[in-house]
């Protein structure tokens, strides 16, 4: 696939993690979360046209906070930190952030500098969303305000000769007026994008390096009807049509005659190879008497490869394993730093 631009977007356990991926992503801008706790040596391989900090429950000041190696901060990738963000960068740059007297939650009126790139094109009084109990009181050196509310002197920050951005409000939401012409500002205003990412084309780039790198082989696909594995096995389907074979186990959790659903759609509209495992009845004993959430996942989890293994050892060889993963998956599995989340900021 040809490399296209992206901007790195910092996982800190924000709840709107994938809304501001999706808003990049809409700007025709390619966008990859990330564990906040990345290295600086893969982030330099990766070579980003940007990096956004996320929000997140913690404090900057709490014990266990999620945080970055500074050096990010002084690799002269453009940076923009939201919520949680801006009170990083700053806590990290020697300002001071503090609870605040009022905390601000809902739609709020903030006054903005259109003079910054970050708000070029803006009047001077925009409706944002604010959800947070911190704030930054004093500015890291270097550091000059770009945003304000009534309660919130530094809504807004920005070290325009590094090219470093703060904002204490959340432009990914839809609750923000005019929220996606911020980020699409810190895009081509800040970055210096040119917007060659669409996802029609990531599609027919993802067909094509399929097709170079399985050619003739053969590959099984692991279905369970889900998004994630129903997406990775159209896609091989477009590449490599009959040399994909899938094994949909239907475990019986589906909706109602949801597994005859994906059964028929498999079949009929797409004409896949397709193996179809009734294991209701072996997954149900399995779960009986089980009521902790998370000893469900892993019985579900560990009992689905065990029946896929059982019925891919009755097709013989094949070259490929396919397995669809969904970002909260994919980032789930990269945080090695867990912690108790203690305050919403």
């Amino acid at each position: 696939m040809k490399e296209n631009e992206k901007i790195l977007i910092l996982d800190f356990h924000g709840q709107y993690n994938q809304l501001i991926a999706r808003r990049v992503r809409e700007c025709n801008v390619y966008s990859q979360i990330v564990p906040y706790d990345i290295e600086i040596s893969k982030i330099k391989e990766i070579a980003p046209k940007g990096i956004i900090f996320t929000g997140s429950p913690f404090s900057v000041y709490d014990e266990n906070a999620p945080t970055v190696d500074k050096e990010i901060l002084n690799l002269g990738i453009p940076i923009l930190g939201i919520c949680y963000g801006i009170q990083l960068i700053s806590y990290l740059l020697g300002g001071n952030v503090k609870p605040a007297k009022k905390r601000e939650y809902g739609i709020t009126p903030v006054n903005l500098d259109n003079t910054s790139p970050l708000f070029a094109g803006f009047k001077d009084k925009n409706n944002c969303l604010m959800t947070h109990t911190d704030f930054v009181e004093v500015l890291p050196d270097g550091f000059k305000n770009i945003s304000s509310t009534a309660d919130c002197p530094n809504a807004g920050i920005a070290n325009e000769e590094k090219n470093i951005y703060g904002i204490q409000f959340h432009p990914e939401v839809n609750l923000t007026e005019n929220g996606t012409k911020i980020l699409h500002n810190f895009l081509y205003n800040v970055c210096g994008c040119s917007g060659d990412w669409k996802m029609s084309s990531f599609v027919e780039d993802s067909v094509n390096s399929l097709k170079e790198k399985i050619g003739n082989k053969k590959a099984l696909c692991a279905l369970s009807g889900g998004v994630d594995s129903s997406v990775a096995a159209v896609l091989l389907n477009k590449a490599i049509g009959k040399n994909l074979t899938c094994i949909f186990v239907d475990h019986g959790l589906l909706r109602k005659n949801e597994g005859d659903e994906v059964e028929k759609i498999f079949r009929e509209q797409y004409d896949i190879n397709l193996i179809r495992v009734n294991a209701k009845d072996r997954f149900l004993s399995k779960l009986k008497y089980v009521t902790d959430p998370e000893k469900k996942r892993k019985i579900i989890g560990e009992e689905f490869i065990r029946v896929f293994e059982e019925e891919a050892k009755k097709i013989g060889k094949v070259d490929f394993l396919v397995q669809g993963t969904i970002y909260p998956d994919v980032i789930e599995s990269g945080i090695r730093k867990r912690t108790n989340y203690k305050k919403s900021s």
